[in-house]
């Protein structure tokens, strides 16, 4: 935990990439110990629930479409409740150093000189292809994987695609709003266009819905189903084993089983 000149302390804690069931041990337990949760838009109700009755909790998501809190405005909220003593809960969704800016939220608390303390979350970048029935790496497909977030898919991006496009598994976050640029890109830097591929909306959730084609038809099959964010991307071999692996969207195959039911946190135990 870094040094500080003040009392409070924030924890970047992440929430995991939907299902509430998937924070850490330790995240749970920080933060039902909150004075302020300072939370991320796709961060699930229940896990708010956990926080204390007293506690404050203070929205600062971004969406697409509506209004945004600004960065900064999100750093002066985490080291303005610290310098009050508070003991300050940053719940974002999936790890916080996974395109959670997770990074330059520690470096203005350093700056700042407030203590603070990082609790990794499970990634959706993982997390969600798992759920789909997809595992991002497999022996005999693919030994190598990267993550790339759709905010840098668009025209301006500086991605090397030509490296991308040679990546066995390749999964985009955020990415529904820039899939047919995604696919164009790749189909141009030499991916073969019957690439499996699919997309995962809402996942982990109920909700949780999958497209799947290849990469010359799935921005087109999306369309068609009305696929809607957040949603997941995957590209590879890897999506053939969807077939025999998809456990997730078999309900009656889960059904009786309470520990894959859907969880309710309630009271801590502690």
């Amino acid at each position: 935990m870094s040094t500080s000149r003040y009392g409070g302390t924030v924890y970047l804690v992440g929430a995991g990439p939907g299902d509430p069931g998937l924070i850490t041990v330790r995240g749970l337990r920080i933060l039902r110990s909150a004075d302020v949760v300072v939370y991320d838009r796709l961060v699930h109700s229940a896990l708010l629930d956990e926080a204390p009755p007293g506690a404050e909790r203070v929205f600062v998501g971004k969406h697409p479409a509506g209004p945004r809190c600004g960065q900064g405005e999100i750093h002066a909220i985490l080291i303005a409740r610290a310098r009050a003593g508070l003991r300050v809960v940053r719940l974002k969704g999936g790890d916080p150093f996974v395109f959670g800016r997770g990074g330059e939220e520690c470096e203005a608390l350093r700056a700042a000189g407030v203590r603070f303390a990082v609790v990794p979350g499970v990634s959706a970048a993982i997390a969600v292809p798992a759920y789909a029935g997809i595992p991002v790496t497999d022996r005999r497909y693919a030994s190598a994987f990267a993550i790339v977030t759709g905010h840098e898919c668009d025209a301006a991006s500086d991605l090397d695609w030509h490296a991308l496009a040679r990546i066995p598994t390749l999964v985009v976050l955020m990415g529904l709003r820039s899939l047919p640029s995604i696919t164009r890109r790749l189909l141009a830097s030499g991916r073969h266009a019957r690439t499996p591929a699919a997309v995962v909306a809402i996942g982990t959730l109920p909700g949780q819905r999958t497209a799947e084609g290849d990469l010359g038809t799935i921005a087109e099959r999306v369309r068609d189903v009305g696929l809607e964010s957040p949603a997941t991307l995957i590209v590879g071999d890897v999506v053939r084993l969807r077939a025999a692996i998809r456990w997730f969207d078999h309900g009656p195959e889960t059904a009786g089983d309470p520990a894959l039911a859907p969880v309710a946190l309630g009271a801590a135990t502690e």
